[in-house]
């Protein structure tokens, strides 16, 4: 595994490979995303209790899904960079953190906007909730970290020390609603044996999965790309590129 992924330590190398992946991952979301989007929201079934309003879920879900597993990998990538101090590791703890942020906020307003017409407030300190509203503290003290220090080694490794710490907060928000007895509804789509969701909500559903995750790549890897060239910029095979970009281009 490590003589595998020993060439990509390289800048250049990995450069190389986040660009072969950001078309593909950018073609499967937008597929996704348009059979998805235009299942749930046009052909799904009504809820028998929630109606139309249930339709929220092709983004809350996917968004809230997206908020762990970015974080997730934010963890390892941090593991990474600390262990074996590969520095582009700390530069995608750098890149993917602000995307992670985006999906938790749009995770936390559509769940408000649902739980209006659910609960009949749009905030509760509910077990879930709460544990999701630390997870973006947790993104936005990433960002602050890594932008607090003008030597960027000691940012990534002060932002990766806090994204392995704050690691320990996803079984939390995954484990809460069986731990607490929450507002929040239980797990749905995670019982695979038994989903308690009907398969012509959860099909679309997981199609809005794919189609956010696929997103999450590709934008994380465009990110990562351009913190990649900004920290190698005085380095030959960036002005390399450079060069080679402004011939294309006449």
């Amino acid at each position: 595994m490590w003589k595998w992924l020993h060439p990509y330590a390289k800048p250049e190398a990995s450069y190389t490979l986040a660009g072969k992946f950001i078309p593909w991952f950018s073609v499967f979301a937008i597929v996704c995303f348009a059979v998805g989007l235009v299942w749930g929201l046009l052909f799904a079934p009504a809820d028998y209790q929630q109606g139309d309003s249930f339709r929220i879920i092709y983004i809350h879900v996917p968004s809230a899904i997206m908020s762990m597993g970015a974080y997730s990998s934010m963890a390892v990538a941090a593991f990474i960079g600390l262990v074996w101090q590969i520095k582009q590791a700390d530069m995608y703890v750098a890149a993917v953190a602000p995307v992670g942020a985006v999906f938790t906020f749009v995770a936390l307003f559509t769940g408000a906007a649902w739980g209006k017409p659910m609960w009949g407030a749009w905030w509760v300190w509910d077990a879930r909730l709460t544990s999701e509203l630390i997870l973006l503290f947790l993104y936005l003290g990433v960002i602050a970290l890594y932008n607090a220090f003008s030597d960027k080694t000691m940012a990534g490794r002060a932002a990766g020390i806090l994204s392995i710490v704050g690691v320990i907060n996803l079984p939390i928000i995954h484990y809460s609603v069986e731990w607490w007895n929450t507002l929040h509804q239980g797990a749905t789509i995670t019982k695979f044996d038994k989903p308690s969701i009907d398969s012509r909500m959860l099909w679309p559903l997981l199609l809005n999965i794919l189609a956010f995750a696929f997103f999450l790549g590709a934008v994380s890897l465009v990110r990562f790309r351009t913190e990649l060239l900004r920290r190698e910029q005085r380095r030959p095979w960036v002005q390399q590129l450079i060069q080679r970009h402004l011939q294309a281009k006449g």
